[in-house]
């Protein structure tokens, strides 16, 4: 997965298409990601003895092939390439629509 946390991406498919937003978790084993403000769902919790119960929003994971990152050179998605750094040999993250280094 080409994720990260922090990373602020675009969401290109389902009932939350078009939103934005940072991406918060990454759940790297099924390939999903959680974005704040992004699919938001309702959970009914039962209360106990310290703590009251009743519906809470919560955001659910979603695909990560349902996001695209945003570039942040021209505020436009991108999709994601590597490419050695020169200096440093590590591999680095670049958009491939600015050819920007990502963070």
């Amino acid at each position: 997965m080409n994720f990260k946390v922090g990373d602020k991406v675009v969401v290109i498919a389902g009932s939350s298409k078009g939103k934005e937003g940072k991406i918060t978790k990454t759940l790297k084993k099924e390939n999903r990601v959680i974005v704040e403000g992004v699919n938001i769902v309702k959970k009914h919790k039962k209360g106990n003895g310290q703590e009251t119960g009743g519906i809470l929003e919560i955001e659910a994971p979603i695909h990560a092939s349902n996001v695209m990152l945003i570039d942040p050179k021209t505020k436009k998605r991108t999709r994601i390439g590597h490419t050695t750094d020169n200096k440093t040999n590590k591999k680095i993250r670049i958009s491939k629509k600015s050819n920007e280094k990502i963070d």
